[in-house]
């Protein structure tokens, strides 16, 4: 008999005996277990269970193909993560200070948060931007609110990340224009940029024209950053906002690898090849308390995209099968009762993204289901992730958890239930066809009420929520962001319309809508706009004006 086959026996008597015996004193709590995301859990999994496993094949070593242990030899051993913090809000002056204040206390890499005006394509004296300006992030309206924005930061040695979708385009052109003014050249700016459409479409909701169009200027981005900017990742492909919207893990995983496959299908059809451009994309997921399940989505994900990448696009350079990875931890799971429980989820979330191998990370701060969060929770956030790169030991060894029977099970499994989606997505005709379809829309929304269903019926336990309730919550510090906010932006850009040339602003805009219409890479005319002081809303209606204006049928 050989070890593997007296291994399975041993599990056989361990069932009938051991087990059996124990359930008759003390049944199992539930009549049976599965991850967040359906994916039964065994009683047991030994070498057994293993038995067709080709080890190189699907799990291999640290930075080599499939990926699956990270894609990269030494991991947090050479490097721990970039520590992130997200930043924005009110005044472009406030959200500077917050910059420097977390640069002095240990962040490395800067994460920008925009307002609501301008994620939608509007500025601060729009008015629909009415009470909202400053409120969930900084308000940018034009170039000058970048030089502010980052006034004596130093872009060539910090890398900044940058949340922002519809608007994206100009928000990277004022970018590289406040650095240009810095006298630092694009080609030496590092970072990222959301610009992430397809997941507005399906999850956020923050758009500006109708899908297609919107795609073709991810593409344009992609095209100028391979061409201009090859320290930059030109797109974050968001899983997060997918998973904040209601999926479960092995959704989030596959509409996010499916957005991604779509921007590549994209690229190549506009002439680029992969190998030029796919080592420029990067990912964005969320990190939510499931915590095996979580640490096999990174895995699985890294698996997938090098499968897919070697195999379907013919990607030839290592780096364009490599997954790079921001992660956060999980806003959604975060309550406004006991708001210091929060500090425990993040915790757990964040431990579970360095040891599924993230690249980059931001925790939460226990107050942010309130407000903003301040300078006391935001630190807290940030030490949770120093204590766990220094304190904890996990940064000493290369994907610790591999070879974890349970953990390797998870990783199969969740691949294997993605890879289902995303081969209906491609019989649909892509993700650009599905998501004009609702597709992704309507499974999210289907997972996002039996989640509420299983909280509201006691069935799913939220610590001080349904379970452990206490009366009364724990009052703490509030971040309020004051009318002043919107009267300075409204006065900062009153001034710049007043002391820009009129004629250079109308001659840029209309070079931004002959860009557009003819086909032609938007980024150089969207630069030169800038430049001459045209608001972020201005670009944006000409966008509007030749592509029109989305808006989503209902679904129900």
């Amino acid at each position: 008999m050989s070890g593997l086959e007296a291994i399975a026996q041993a599990q056989q008597s361990w069932r009938a005996g051991a087990l059996a015996g124990s359930l008759k004193k003390l049944p199992h709590r539930r009549a049976q277990f599965a991850t967040d995301s359906g994916i039964p859990i065994p009683d047991l999994l030994t070498p057994a269970d293993r038995a067709g496993e080709n080890y190189l094949a699907d799990i291999g070593l640290p930075g080599q193909f499939p990926y699956t242990r990270g894609p990269q030899a030494t991991m947090y051993r050479g490097r721990h993560w970039t520590m992130r913090q997200f930043a924005g809000f009110g005044t472009p002056e406030d959200t500077n200070k917050r910059f420097k204040y977390l640069l002095e206390h240990g962040m490395t890499g800067l994460s920008t948060a925009f307002d609501m005006p301008a994620l939608m394509g509007y500025d601060a004296d729009h008015p629909l931007s009415r009470g909202e300006v400053g409120k969930e992030g900084v308000a940018v309206s034009t170039l000058r609110d970048f030089e502010v924005l980052f006034d004596g930061i130093p872009l060539d040695q910090v890398t900044t990340s940058m949340t922002i979708n519809a608007s994206a385009v100009v928000a990277l052109a004022m970018y590289i224009a406040v650095a240009e003014e810095h006298g630092t050249p694009r080609a030496a700016l590092g970072g990222t940029i959301q610009a992430d459409i397809l997941k507005e479409y399906i999850a956020q909701k923050e758009w500006i024209v109708p899908p297609r169009p919107a795609v073709r200027l991810v593409i344009d981005m992609i095209e100028f950053c391979t061409r201009e900017m090859p320290k930059w990742h030109p797109v974050s492909i968001s899983g997060y906002h997918i998973r904040e919207a209601g999926a479960t893990a092995v959704q989030e995983l596959a509409f996010t690898l499916a957005d991604g496959f779509g921007y590549v299908e994209e690229s190549i059809a506009r002439g680029m090849a992969v190998d030029d451009f796919a080592p420029g994309l990067s990912f964005f997921w969320d990190v939510h308390n499931d915590f095996f399940e979580e640490i096999a989505k990174f895995r699985a994900a890294r698996r997938i995209w090098a499968r897919e990448m070697k195999d379907r696009y013919g990607a030839k350079d290592p780096r364009s099968m490599m997954l790079k990875t921001h992660a956060q931890t999980a806003g959604v799971s975060l309550t406004a009762q006991q708001p210091y429980n929060n500090v425990i989820r993040t915790s757990l979330q964040a431990l579970a993204a360095v040891l599924g191998g993230t690249q980059s990370l931001h925790t939460n701060s226990l107050d942010e289901t309130y407000a903003l969060p301040t300078e006391e929770s935001v630190t807290l956030a940030l030490r949770t992730q120093q204590v766990i790169a220094y304190e904890s030991g996990v940064d000493r060894v290369v994907d610790p958890l591999a070879g974890s029977y349970f953990i390797e099970y998870l990783t199969d499994e969740t691949e294997k239930r993605a890879r289902a989606y995303i081969e209906k997505i491609r019989a649909m005709g892509g993700i650009i066809r599905a998501v004009e379809e609702g597709f992704p829309q309507r499974e999210i929304g289907d997972s996002a009420y039996r989640h509420q269903r299983e909280v509201e019926s006691g069935e799913r336990v939220i610590v001080g929520v349904n379970k452990f309730k206490t009366a009364q919550g724990a009052a703490i510090p509030i971040l309020k962001i004051e009318e002043v906010v919107t009267r300075a932006q409204l006065e900062r850009l009153a001034s710049v319309k007043r002391s820009r040339n009129a004629a250079a602003v109308k001659e840029r805009l209309a070079a931004v809508e002959r860009a557009s219409r003819d086909g032609k890479n938007v980024m150089p005319s969207v630069i030169d706009a800038v430049k001459a002081y045209c608001t972020l809303g201005e670009i944006c209606d000409v966008f509007r004006a030749v592509w029109g204006q989305f808006r989503e049928a209902g679904s129900y």
